[in-house]
């Protein structure tokens, strides 16, 4: 694995040729998102609404370029007060899947979120204490290729966003 920065694991992402982009999320909090949670816990209808208009903005643009953005979050249920948040404010347009962490006992999973091109796979490793500590990247087939067999594992386990009810 080579560590990477945040500027490069965007230019990989999002470099030539355009891919679509998938994403496996497996925390049930992440502290990048603490500024918004905090605004959503105390009602500051402003600052989600600017938050959320910037994050789909970008996946937009992206998607407009060629980018498809394909996303999967596995959740414990009952939900924690950050995921309750996340499903209040997930974009219908959006092609994200929520998976109930009992579905995947059986499921062979990356132990870090990672995202995943066709030829690599970018993995987001979190502290303990929800920050991040660093960034892996991988080209190899045979590990690209497990996490892209599980996303679409998960993918089909998943409930399509606006039909997941908590």
């Amino acid at each position: 694995m080579e560590l990477i920065s945040a500027s490069r694991r965007l230019e990989l992402l999002f470099g030539e040729p355009a891919q679509e982009v998938r994403k496996l999320e497996l925390r049930d909090f992440y502290e990048v998102d603490r500024p918004l949670f905090e605004a959503w816990r105390s009602d500051d209808r402003e600052t989600v609404e600017e938050t959320m208009r910037g994050h789909r903005a970008f996946l937009a643009g992206k998607a407009a370029l060629g980018f498809p953005y394909r996303r999967v979050r596995v959740i414990s249920e009952p939900l924690s007060e950050y995921q309750r948040m996340a499903v209040e404010l997930a974009d219908p347009e959006e092609g994200l899947r929520w998976l109930p962490r009992p579905l995947v006992s059986a499921v062979p999973l990356p132990g870090n979120d990672c995202l995943i091109r066709d030829d690599l796979v970018i993995f987001n490793l979190i502290g303990g204490d929800n920050q991040q500590t660093e960034i892996q990247l991988s080209t190899d087939p045979d590990v690209v290729g497990f996490c892209n067999d599980a996303f679409e594992r998960a993918w089909s386990l998943g409930v399509p966003n606006g039909k997941y009810k908590p």
